[in-house]
């Protein structure tokens, strides 16, 4: 356990963790203070938080299982205790962390008698399992179990409709986000004779993300939730009035601004934008993570023939790199740095 004091610095909005347990492999807490926020601030960046949290925050599930000579999710597979609507289940619960957008494939293939747990997943590279000892299934008899499996990525929960399951396939009611429960209060204190406010965020994971991560993740994408807002139209914003004030004659108060809003807006938007938009593959992905690459802006300060420097980034991962900012941002990377004059 990590316990901090409190800060309550005199006017820079601070956070830090205060608190932080691993209960077990699928359950870690954070605790986290922020503050000072002004009388009524806590409490809208708390309610925005809480709902984030378990919404926004991704995670990865199985979304479909495959089993051989399989009718209906009912029914039994020889020489195995649990039914297939039972294994079902017990995959949902099992924990992933993925570095992939792109669905994975894994795969269990045991021959019994033997208790069957996660750790008995084949996974793909950019896949793990946190905890290995989760229970799948129990094969009692000597016989093979074959069980094909695909792992994706998103937030929340996805429900599927049972009915477009036949023939052995069987699509999963996916359970993705890491987040578990989160709570918060406000706590109000004076400074200099103003009331202040701490706000506290408990987060419950189940240890595909940790609570420090998650409340990372929740943050970022609530600010990306809010980009939208800075494109307004350069004219109305310039002028500082639009058709609403002028025919109510009401005062709008106008301020000059000299800057490309489109621009600024779009600097923004890449700023606080994960490369995880990419949908990169694991080893381009990797690569740009081990050089301090997080988010879509972090690229374009190299060129293509930069990229090409980083270690063990191919000419192939640059070129996906490449298409990628282009098809997901309009983002043509240049071929080399053009020389300052």
């Amino acid at each position: 356990m990590i316990q901090d004091e409190i800060p309550v610095p005199a006017r820079i909005l601070q956070w830090r963790c205060i608190e932080s347990k691993v209960e077990s492999k699928r359950l870690h807490y954070g605790r986290f203070a922020a503050s000072p926020f002004r009388k009524g601030q806590a409490n809208t960046v708390g309610v925005a938080m809480r709902r984030a949290l378990p919404g926004e925050v991704e995670g990865a599930g199985i979304t479909y299982a495959k089993f051989k000579n399989v009718i209906h999710e009912y029914s039994t597979l020889i020489g195995v205790r649990e039914s297939i609507h039972d294994i079902l289940i017990n995959s949902e619960e099992i924990v992933f962390r993925s570095d992939s957008y792109e669905t994975q494939t894994a795969y269990i293939s045991v021959t019994g008698p033997r208790n069957v747990t996660a750790e008995d997943t084949l996974l793909p590279d950019p896949v793990r399992v946190i905890d290995a000892s989760q229970h799948t299934a129990t094969v009692t008899k000597a016989t093979p179990s074959d069980i094909e499996s695909r792992i994706g990525k998103d937030r929340g929960y996805r429900m599927q409709n049972s009915r477009e399951s036949k023939n052995g396939e069987f699509f999963v009611d996916a359970v993705f986000t890491p987040v578990r429960n989160a709570n918060y209060s406000v706590h109000s204190f004076e400074d200099d004779n103003e009331v202040r406010e701490i706000l506290f965020i408990e987060i419950w994971t189940n240890g595909g993300l940790t609570p420090k991560e998650a409340l990372y993740e929740a943050s970022r994408n609530l600010i990306d939730l809010f980009i939208p807002f800075l494109h307004m139209e350069g004219k109305e914003l310039i002028d500082g009035t639009d058709d609403e004030y002028e025919s109510n004659g009401k005062d709008f108060p106008s301020t000059p601004i000299s800057v490309n809003i489109g621009e600024m807006a779009k600097k923004l938007t890449y700023r606080h934008t994960s490369i995880d938009q990419l949908e990169l593959p694991a080893r381009a992905y990797n690569c740009l993570k081990e050089v301090n690459v997080h988010t879509v802006s972090d690229p374009l300060n190299y060129s293509q023939d930069d990229l090409g420097k980083i270690k063990n980034l191919g000419k192939k991962s640059v070129e996906q790199i490449v298409k990628a900012l282009k098809e997901h941002f309009a983002i043509q990377l240049p071929r080399e740095k053009f020389p300052i004059n």
